[in-house]
């Protein structure tokens, strides 16, 4: 309902705005692609799924020039923030294929595989794909030794309810000179201008926004960047700017939902506190960049919260029938 919901709006924005909705919708059709694969995958191959998939965005960064990038159909990765998403996103399902694993020896080259993405983040030069791979296996590591899931969960929503307000407070402008000018200079200046237009677009129609990729046409800052730049470089910010308050709320609500549907889990509290810190991480990452306008980091988000919540045919255990009086006053069944 949440991602329909998301689809909806962005049309009705479009329609009020002579917008461009298809790159919302490619995204919403993407997590929903990989939440159906991830619960299947899940299901039936509670180890295998989420392996395989770390394999493949470790394959994907090293062999594959340009990851699709909704709408247009390529795009260079370079050393963006897809590139951090895509190899966070590896390193956390290899974690959670390595929580699924039931030997010691599978469960240690699952988690050499999680430190090898750590290592090939930094050897591609993405400092930010390799503190988030670094980050989700030392959580993984730490959900080992908690019992309530609740209390972790509560965790990664106040952390990435953090980020984004630090985002936002930068934005705005009312961080308090140290701080703000220590962390703009590693976020650069241009990224920080982009930041305020969204900021100043979003007041302008506040509840319906300027409409889906309009922002490159509106923004003074991405009309200078060389090559102009279409997107403000943060999830939240974008939805401000051009879907109002209204997709703002919806981006909160499907995050919300999903780490809901975590604590609702059925499957072990440490894989499930895994799957949350790498969407957490991939939040962190998407609200300092344009990670999710790659089609591959929605299908990989997906997936993920999608193994987290499955429910392995192996869990089933046949159901012992009922024990039946017989002849001579024993039990049978």
């Amino acid at each position: 309902m949440l991602l329909g919901a998301c689809s909806a709006w962005s049309l009705i924005t479009a329609g009020a705005h002579d917008g461009r909705p298809e790159g919302v919708l490619l995204a919403v059709l993407a997590v929903a692609a990989g939440w159906a694969a991830g619960r299947i995958g899940g299901a039936l191959l509670p180890v295998g799924a989420p392996g395989a998939a770390a394999v493949a965005g470790l394959v994907l960064v090293a062999t594959t020039p340009g990851l699709a990038a909704s709408p247009q159909i390529s795009a260079p990765l370079g050393h963006t923030g897809a590139t951090s998403a895509v190899l966070t996103l590896s390193a956390g399902a290899a974690c959670c294929a390595a929580w699924a694993a039931g030997t010691p020896a599978v469960r240690l080259a699952l988690r050499l595989l999680a430190a090898g993405t750590a290592v090939t983040a930094a050897a591609v030069g993405s400092v930010a794909g390799a503190v988030g791979c670094t980050t989700v296996l030392l959580a993984s590591l730490a959900a080992g030794r908690m019992r309530h899931r609740g209390l972790g969960v509560a965790g990664l929503a106040v952390a990435t309810a953090a980020v984004t307000g630090t985002v936002w407070a930068i934005a705005a402008g009312v961080l308090p000179t140290g701080p703000a000018a220590a962390l703009e200079g590693p976020l650069t200046p241009h990224r920080v201008l982009l930041w305020r237009d969204a900021l100043g677009l979003a007041g302008d129609d506040a509840v319906l926004g300027v409409g889906p990729g309009r922002f490159g046409d509106l923004s003074q800052a991405a009309a200078q960047a060389l090559p102009p730049d279409a997107k403000p470089h943060s999830a939240s910010l974008q939805q401000a700017a051009e879907q109002g308050v209204v997709g703002v709320a919806l981006l909160a609500a499907v995050f919300g939902w999903v780490l809901f549907a975590l604590w609702r889990s059925r499957r072990p509290t440490a894989l499930v506190l895994t799957a949350g810190a790498t969407l957490t991480a991939l939040a962190a990452i998407a609200s300092v960049s344009n990670a999710l306008s790659f089609t591959a980091v929605s299908v990989g988000a997906g997936l993920v919260a999608g193994v987290a919540t499955a429910r392995p045919l192996a869990e089933e255990t046949p159901r012992t029938p009922p024990a039946v009086p017989a002849r001579g006053g024993r039990l049978v069944r």
